[in-house]
């Protein structure tokens, strides 16, 4: 059985990187934030009714943490492997751009999810994921964040069934390519009249 938090230290200072699974948590520290040095992390709350509500996407050089939010419950969930490092608050110099990173992201996402049809959110979804952490291929942009269906309908707050369909139409429509362990290369060239 594998361990949810691998390699917990104290927060006393030395900086050690922790790796944690796909799919496991980081833990949440009164007085420390996470610096992400490898990896992907989604960072979400729940409503009552148990509806997951995305926060944000982090990748390599991000900073997360509870500290840098209010919402209960806040998670921390690992899209990939990560290996990140403990960063106690009292240390941390950039606190404020930490904070405009995380306001600026929130406000961008918010904009993605104010679209009225989903084919819009996903596609705009997808060009702001390639633009943030894509890397270019011979094909357009590649997204290796290995996110699933149901990661993608919980971000849009869609269904999986609705984004799956979407996404079988965006490959139709020659816009992506989807590739095995739930990667995507966007075309981008292909992608303006979502734009108008």
């Amino acid at each position: 059985m594998v361990s949810l938090y691998a390699n917990l230290t104290s927060l006393n200072g030395n900086n050690t990187r922790e790796i944690f699974a796909r799919r496991s948590f980081l833990p949440e520290h009164s007085n420390g934030l996470w610096k992400i040095e490898t990896g992907f992390v989604r960072t979400f709350t729940y409503l009552e009714d148990g509806t997951t509500v995305a926060l944000g996407l982090w990748g390599p050089g991000d900073i997360v943490g509870k500290s840098l939010s209010k919402l209960e419950p806040y998670q921390m969930e690992c899209l990939t492997k990560v290996e990140a490092t403990v960063l106690p608050l009292e240390q941390w110099t950039q606190l404020t751009e930490t904070l405009l990173a995380h306001i600026q992201q929130a406000q961008e996402l918010m904009v993605i999810r104010s679209h009225k049809k989903v084919d819009t959110m996903l596609i705009k979804l997808l060009a702001w994921l390639s633009k943030k952490f894509g890397s270019e291929v011979e094909k357009g942009r590649l997204i290796d964040m290995r996110l699933t269906h149901e990661d993608l309908a919980e971000m849009l707050g869609s269904t999986r069934v609705t984004i799956t369909r979407v996404l079988g139409q965006f490959e139709q429509e020659g816009l992506i390519n989807r590739l095995s362990l739930h990667r995507i290369v966007l075309r981008e060239e292909e992608i303006w009249y979502y734009e108008i």
